[in-house]
């Protein structure tokens, strides 16, 4: 039948042109059936835009990098997005002209101005991806949109449980911050008693039948908290009371001991700790050990790593007052930590304040968990684009600018109404982890949406 003959003979000579590629290519394709527009050369990793044309994608780099216009070079309609190379396209081409192939890619490999045009066009790829656009498309790509109403959500959730947090919550413990010792009566003597841990309602009893007040407190010697009617027998508990009335002592007020207490009396360094450490952890850790060892960089170190030796000698219930220098284990465990995974160090101060902070903690830990990933997407992408080597001029430009950032927001910080000092405070405690999940997202999606 006519209709066989014609199958049979298209069907040898497709079978003719796959078995001699060299043969079918010098007799029925050429080379410039493949060239681009741009260059008239052979196509080299071929881009197709939405429009059907198909460039080599280092001229359809520097086209864009000198023009700045997402359009096609021959017939100008708009493309959306961010091409991708055509793969079935590329892999014709290179089993044609295997050869011209390799001549083309050799002289396009050896200009460092294709170079630098290919990695600027790269970037501007990837821009497009961390802003959550699909670089086909232009649009945001599926489900994005379902994440956002959610992250509205529950940053509304959030906002209004704040809100009730700030209107019911007791004043009584930041009061006791600021009330001299000396004025604290039966009350404050049991609220700061209690704050000494779990253990110290065994002798709430005790001090509240004696009636004791500021005054009387601060006479009460050791030998006295082990007779009646106090009777603290156990020596661990009655030391651990006699330090912390030492601190009280000393301050003339019950010092902070959470932190909550902590940001009531420090307001403005609490505020430069969240954002500092979650901008930059190594550079803030850094100063906390030049300008504020004893106070904040001495007990944060021994939280995050805590020394065995110590541990074994002193129960936890004095572990937070005796803050001895580090061992030189600690310092190792630290700057280990410190210079690969110093968001781990947050965690790990976190984890320790569980008991005290529920929720807080969680927020914290979820956070420091998001920011190591974020920073590991930062290295990665530094090193798939062969950028390691600024990465030291990349740190010298970030020092200077969170340094005249602190300065600043120091200048600025007298003129700062104290509600919006308050927002800012619990905005990084509580919404950064939920935006750092949006973030890791769509650094996800960046990889998903990168052209080979």
């Amino acid at each position: 039948m006519k209709g066989d003959v014609d199958f049979k003979e298209l069907k040898s000579e497709c079978w003719y042109d796959i078995e001699s590629p060299h043969k079918a290519s010098s007799s029925l394709i050429s080379e410039s059936e493949f060239s681009c527009h741009c260059c008239y050369h052979i196509l080299l990793s071929p881009t197709t835009l939405n429009c059907g044309h198909s460039f080599c994608r280092h001229c359809l780099a520097l086209w864009w990098e000198s023009s700045r216009k997402t359009v096609c070079p021959e017939c100008r309609a708009r493309w959306e997005g961010f091409p991708k190379v055509n793969i079935l396209l590329r892999d014709a081409v290179e089993k044609l002209f295997p050869q011209v192939v390799v001549e083309r890619r050799g002289e396009v490999d050896s200009s460092p101005r294709i170079i630098q045009s290919l990695s600027a066009f790269q970037r501007y790829g990837d821009d497009q991806a961390s802003r959550g656009l699909n670089p086909l498309s232009g649009h945001r790509p599926r489900g994005s949109g379902f994440f956002s109403g959610v992250l509205a959500a529950l940053t509304c959730v959030a906002v209004m449980l704040l809100v009730c947090h700030w209107s019911s919550r007791e004043l009584q413990q930041d009061l006791l911050l600021h009330k001299p010792v000396t004025k604290w009566t039966a009350e404050d003597v049991i609220l700061w008693l209690e704050q000494l841990g779990p253990w110290a309602s065994l002798y709430k009893e005790r001090f509240l039948e004696e009636q004791v007040n500021g005054r009387l407190l601060m006479t009460l010697e050791e030998e006295e908290f082990a007779k009646s009617p106090f009777s603290i027998e156990n020596h661990t508990h009655r030391k651990a009371v006699l330090l912390e009335l030492e601190r009280v002592k000393a301050l003339g007020v019950k010092p902070p001991q959470n932190l909550w207490e902590y940001r009531a009396v420090n307001g403005g360094k609490s505020l430069f700790l969240v954002y500092a450490l979650k901008s930059s952890p190594r550079l803030t850790l850094l100063y906390l050990y030049l300008f504020d060892y004893t106070e904040t960089f001495l007990p944060f170190m021994h939280t995050s790593c805590p020394g065995s030796a110590d541990a074994a000698e002193e129960p936890d219930i004095l572990t937070k007052h005796l803050l001895n220098d580090p061992s030189w284990m600690q310092w190792v465990e630290f700057l280990v930590k410190y210079s690969l995974l110093p968001y781990q160090l947050m965690a790990e101060f976190a984890w320790d304040w569980l008991a005290v902070h529920y929720w807080t903690s969680r927020f914290i830990i979820v956070n420091a968990m998001l920011l190591s990933v974020l920073e590991g997407f930062t290295l990665w992408r530094l090193w798939s684009r062969g950028e390691l080597r600024a990465l030291p001029h990349r740190m010298w430009s970030h020092f200077w600018k969170v340094s005249t950032q602190g300065l600043l927001v120091a200048i600025v910080w007298p003129m700062i109404p104290q509600f919006i000092c308050n927002c800012l405070f619990y905005w990084a405690l509580y919404f950064n982890p939920i935006i750092n999940i949006d973030l890791v997202l769509k650094e996800v999606r960046r990889l998903e949406t990168r052209g080979p």
